[in-house]
């Protein structure tokens, strides 16, 4: 099985799905944004960048594939993006609940040598305080469905972090 989980990680499709979904992630945020006119707060930028870490994850995971160190070492990286994007999540579900305490700014604060939201304000600038989130289908909000896809995707992390290591020591 782990056999078939490091060829499935080594391959191109494997890393096209990951661009492509988080790609498509990025879609539903702006589309939330500009066409349904719902602003993210902090959380929700933080989230957008969580997710840009995928996509240039993606991107580096289709060129190192072949390379099986490297290829590794971007699948560990997933971990580490997949656990941020939870946090952030969680935070976020925390909020919509009342089970957080505390309150969000409109200050992302990023560095400023990681200023994204005055490169590219029209993704990543806050626009709105905490609180909420949309619905999505179903009656299920953005921060729910956000808390699923990230515990799937470091559940899948995992498993191809530990079938890419294991193929490392054969």
């Amino acid at each position: 099985m782990l056999n078939r989980l490091a060829a499935i990680g080594g391959s191109a499709w494997y890393w096209l799905t990951v661009l492509v979904a988080a790609l498509s992630l990025e879609a539903v945020a702006l589309y939330y944004q500009y066409a349904l006119d719902y602003y993210p707060c902090v959380v929700c930028i933080h989230v957008r960048i969580w997710v840009l870490g995928f996509i240039l994850v993606a991107l580096l995971g289709l060129f190192v594939r072949r390379y099986q160190y490297l290829r590794t070492l971007v699948h560990g990286l997933t971990i580490v993006l997949s656990a941020g994007l939870l946090e952030r999540s969680w935070m976020l579900l925390g909020i919509e609940r009342g089970t957080v305490e505390g309150s969000c700014s409109f200050e992302s604060g990023l560095p400023a040598w990681f200023a994204l939201d005055q490169w590219f304000p029209a993704v990543f600038k806050v626009l709105e305080a905490c609180g909420y989130t949309p619905e999505l289908l179903f009656g299920i909000t953005m921060a729910e469905s956000l808390v699923v896809i990230a515990v799937i995707a470091l559940l899948i992390s995992v498993a191809m972090t530990v079938a890419s290591l294991s193929e490392n020591f054969r």
